[in-house]
């Protein structure tokens, strides 16, 4: 059977393939696995409990490199400075100062979901930013990510950074809220499960699933709003409103991926074993 090279890659060949080889064109992409091929930087830098920062790449299977990580945290604490965009736009999600960035390691052990490693944010000031992230419309967007717990507090997942709206949180009801200019509140309650969130925004038929076939938001108006930069864990302007859990994976597409959505979910789940 003839497989076809994509971009130098010959799957003939080549025993890994990412996420973004099978669906390609990300506007910014996130994750502790590699997800391209052609992707040569790491997956994160890491600040330990010295201070000193490393940059962690992956196995050559695509996985993290936690013997790495683990030899520069030690039996002390590892902490993300930089989530590298492996969309190849270069649109890195950072954070300068040190008590607001998120976490990997906790007294010298990654930290897990399931097998996996991820990224906790603390629900009290962690978030990382993506200024460069300007996307329009029509947008998709894919994140695997779990609560820590439930509170009366509103928590958001992400947002643009100054103004313009473009947000997923959960309310103090605890209903999970969308909105991209008009904010709607959908009749899904946030639990402390391992979920992944799509979202196929294209203003009047906006989209959104958890765990692919449980959709809770049908062809509704989240308005038109753009991303003006990229904040994941709180919301946007004086940052407040902190998210408290786990996310593994931040993938956004300019792009209706609606025709590829069942594949990018199916990929993502069988990395992480969400449903």
């Amino acid at each position: 059977m003839f497989l076809p090279s994509l971009m130098g890659f010959d799957f003939a060949k080549d025993a890994f393939v990412g996420l973004l080889d099978l669906y390609p064109n990300a506007a910014a992409a996130y994750s502790v696995r590699k997800l391209r091929t052609l992707y040569t930087g790491s997956a994160i830098r890491v600040r330990n409990s010295s201070n000193s920062e490393l940059d962690i790449g992956f196995t050559a299977t695509g996985n993290l490199d936690t013997t790495a990580l683990l030899s520069h945290c030690g039996a002390g604490n590892g902490f993300v400075t930089t989530w590298y965009d492996q969309s190849g736009n270069a649109r890195n999600a950072t954070q300068t100062t040190a008590a607001d960035q998120p976490q990997i390691v906790s007294s010298g052990s990654v930290i897990l979901q399931g097998s996996k490693p991820t990224l906790k944010f603390d629900g009290n000031n962690d978030i990382l930013e993506a200024s460069g992230v300007t996307t329009g419309n029509p947008k998709s967007i894919f994140i695997p990510t779990k609560f820590s717990s439930i509170d009366s507090t509103e928590r958001v997942l992400f947002d643009s950074i100054t103004t313009d709206q473009a947000l997923l949180f959960k309310a103090a009801s605890n209903a999970i809220c969308i909105g991209f200019g008009s904010v709607v509140t959908t009749s899904y309650n946030a639990t402390t499960n391992y979920i992944l969130y799509s979202i196929l925004h294209d203003g009047s038929t906006s989209n959104a699933y958890v765990n692919s076939t449980n959709q809770f938001l049908t062809n509704t108006n989240l308005g038109t709003n753009a991303f003006n930069g990229l904040r994941i864990g709180a919301v946007r302007g004086t940052a407040s409103l902190f998210y408290n859990g786990i996310i593994s994976e931040f993938v956004i597409y300019g792009s209706n991926e609606s025709s590829n959505r069942t594949g990018i979910e199916s990929n993502i789940n069988t990395y992480y074993g969400i449903y």
